[in-house]
C-alpha cells in the first residue's frame, strides 16, 4: 500500500527536472536501437574484419576497423527500430515486448520512423565512405531482407526462422569485405556459424514465448502435430553441423588444431543442451539453451581471433 504514493512523487520529480527527463527520453531511443542484439552484431563484425585483414597486429588497420563497427551498427540499431515500428501493434499483445519504447507509448511512432530510417541511411552512407561499396551492399541488403523479408514471414510461416538466419549472419561478411573488399570461401565459414547458431538460440525462445507469440498472431512454431519434430529439428541438427563447421575451419587452415579443439569441445557442450531441450521441451531446458547459446557465440569467435592463421 505505501509504494504507490512513492512512485507519485518520484514520477512528479522527474516531470519537474529536465535533465532526468532528457536522460529518460535518450534512455527511451537507446532501448529502441536493441543493444543486446546490437552486442553479438558487434562481436561477429569485429571478427569478420579481423579474420579478413591480412595486416599483421603491429600494422592493424584499427580506423577502418572502428569505421566497420560504427556504420554496422548504425545499420543494425536502423534495422532493430523499424522492426519494432512495423512491429508495435503486435508488440503490444505480448507480455515479453509490451514494454518495449513503441508498444508502451513512451517514444511516438513519427519519432522512431524518422530515427530509424535516419540512422539506417546513415549507416549505409558512412560504410559506403569509410570502407568500400561491398561492405555497404551487403549491409543495405541485409536491412533490407530483414525489414521486408523475415519480419512480416513471422506471421505467415514457422520457415521465417530460416529466412532471417540469412540477415542474420551477414555481420561477419560485412566485416570481411570492409578489411578486404572481396568475400573469399572462408567467409561464408564464418557466416555458417552464426546462420546454424541462430536455429538452437531462436527455438529456445520460441519456446518459452509461445503463448505470447500465439496470442500475437506470430506462426514461429507450427501447429501441435508438426511442432514436436519441427523443434527437434532445429535444434539439434544445426548445432551437430556446426561441429562439421568447426572441422571445415581446421581442414582450411582458418583456424589451428588449438582451435579447433576448444571449438570442438564447446560445440559439443552446445549439442547437448540443444538436444536436452530438444528431448525435454520445457522452459527450463529452453532457458539453460538459451543461455549456452548466448555464451557460444562469442567464446567460438574469440576463439577464431586469438588463433587466427
Amino acid at each position: 500500500m505505501v509504494t504507490e504514493p512513492i512512485v507519485v512523487a518520484l514520477d512528479v520529480s522527474t516531470a519537474q527536472d529536465p535533465r532526468i527527463a532528457s536522460s529518460s527520453v535518450l534512455f527511451n531511443y537507446w532501448e529502441l536501437t536493441k543493444p543486446e542484439i546490437n552486442f553479438l552484431i558487434a562481436i561477429t563484425t569485429a571478427a569478420g574484419f579481423w579474420m579478413g585483414s591480412s595486416a599483421a597486429l603491429p600494422h592493424f588497420p584499427w580506423m577502418p576497423f572502428l569505421h566497420t563497427l560504427l556504420g554496422t551498427m548504425l545499420v543494425a540499431s536502423g534495422a532493430a527500430t523499424l522492426n519494432q515500428l512495423i512491429e508495435v501493434r503486435y508488440d503490444a499483445q505480448m507480455r515479453r515486448t509490451a514494454r518495449r519504447p513503441l508498444a508502451s507509448g513512451r517514444i511516438a511512432p513519427s519519432h522512431a520512423l524518422w530515427f530509424g530510417v535516419l540512422l539506417s541511411l546513415l549507416g549505409v552512407v558512412y560504410l559506403a565512405i569509410s570502407t568500400n561499396a561491398l561492405a555497404s551492399m551487403l549491409a543495405a541488403v541485409t536491412l533490407l531482407s530483414y525489414l521486408f523479408l523475415y519480419t512480416p514471414l513471422k506471421r505467415i510461416t514457422p520457415l521465417c526462422t530460416l529466412v532471417g538466419a540469412i540477415p542474420g549472419a551477414a555481420p561477419p561478411l560485412i566485416g570481411w569485405a570492409a578489411a578486404r573488399g572481396r568475400l573469399d570461401p572462408a567467409s561464408w565459414a564464418l557466416f555458417a556459424i552464426v546462420f546454424l547458431w541462430q536455429f538452437p538460440h531462436f527455438m529456445s525462445i520460441a519456446w518459452m514465448y509461445r503463448e505470447d507469440y500465439a496470442r500475437a498472431g506470430y506462426l514461429v512454431l507450427p501447429s501441435e502435430k508438426k511442432r514436436n519434430c519441427f523443434v527437434i529439428s532445429q535444434a539439434v541438427v544445426a548445432p551437430f553441423v556446426l561441429l562439421l563447421v568447426s572441422l571445415i575451419l581446421a581442414i582450411t587452415r582458418l583456424s589451428g588444431l588449438v582451435c579447433f579443439g576448444e571449438t570442438l569441445a564447446i560445440g559439443a557442450i552446445f549439442l547437448y543442451y540443444s538436444a536436452r531441450f530438444a528431448v525435454r521441451r520445457t522452459n527450463v531446458a529452453a532457458r539453460q539453451l538459451l543461455l549456452v547459446s548466448i555464451l557460444y557465440l562469442p567464446a567460438v569467435f574469440a576463439l577464431l581471433v586469438l588463433d587466427k592463421k
